[in-house]
């Protein structure tokens, strides 16, 4: 692998806290916040997971504010595999795209062999993208090689899915060590790369995030290959989600900020922005049981 370069941390947090300075008002406000629901992959990868919670959350991804049709539908739900039949059926007709976790989910601790036929089945089943982890493991003990050659692995069994590459960034220890697990990513056939599993202790964050971005610029201006980028996990508010738009748009610009090239990973971000769109609205919020849970 060509010499990447390294990350200047100082910088990389100096410049996140300049951006996060950044004041957006009245109609940018409103039309950021849209763009942010129509680019949530809608998230429920709990053990107590039914099929009536998934429907019920893709009848929200479909119309995320029922009295309001200017609200567009969020990009895909995402759920575990057994969840994909269901998701799929409820979704027919609309948009939003199914998106399922496989190769041995959060830990990305299984034999390839299993990982492979995981990916090939919640292809088979209907999903439309597949979120995949990177054995940790293999990355940290300076195994690139087995890291890239099973991504590569994963998106020939993904066929016409998409892949979005799981870093885990939580545990990679370093920006270093994040900006070389990006680039291997891209390198053996990501369509995405994405922060994290939503499981770990810490998920994503700004820095790490511009970490990212960088990367795919720099993989752009070597290669004139878009790939997209899905922060996920902890990202809560209206607020944070203006700020990791303007982290796009400054590092990426205006191709990148669409469904097909950002995603955010959402299990309890959308009331917060619905919640502000309707403060914009009426100049009033509403109260919390004012919107659907699901």
């Amino acid at each position: 692998m060509k010499d990447i370069g390294t990350v200047d941390q100082v910088n990389i947090e100096a410049r996140v806290a300049m951006l996060c300075k950044r004041s957006i008002k009245n109609q940018a406000k409103i039309a950021g916040l849209k763009m942010a629901i129509s680019m949530m992959d809608l998230t429920t990868l709990e053990g107590k997971d039914s099929a009536g919670k998934v429907l019920a959350m893709c009848n929200k991804a479909m119309h995320p504010l029922e009295s309001d049709p200017s609200i567009p539908s969020v990009a895909a739900v995402c759920v575990y595999p057994n969840m994909v039949p269901v998701a799929k059926k409820a979704l027919k007709g609309s948009s939003v795209k199914v998106a399922s976790v496989a190769t041995a989910f959060p830990s990305g601790l299984a034999p390839l062999p299993i990982k492979l036929d995981e990916v090939k089945r919640v292809v088979e089943m209907g999903a439309d993208e597949v979120d995949m982890v990177i054995n940790r493991g293999d990355f940290l003990a300076g195994r690139y090689d087995d890291v890239a050659n099973e991504i590569a692995q994963v998106k020939t069994a993904c066929g016409n899915a998409h892949l979005k590459v799981i870093l885990e960034t939580g545990e990679l220890e370093t920006f270093d060590n994040v900006r070389l697990a990006s680039f291997i990513a891209m390198q053996a056939g990501a369509d995405f790369i994405k922060t994290s599993t939503g499981k770990a202790a810490v998920n994503a964050t700004l820095p790490v995030t511009l970490v990212m971005l960088e990367a795919i610029r720099d993989y752009y201006y070597a290669t004139g290959k878009r790939i997209g980028m899905k922060p996920a996990g902890g990202i809560r508010t209206a607020k944070q989600a203006l700020q990791y738009l303007v982290l796009v748009n400054e590092t990426l610009g205006d191709a990148w900020l669409s469904p097909d090239m950002f995603r955010f990973g959402a299990s309890t971000l959308l009331n917060d922005v619905l919640m502000q769109l309707e403060k914009q609205r009426t100049g009033a919020y509403q109260a919390g049981d004012y919107f659907t849970k699901d």
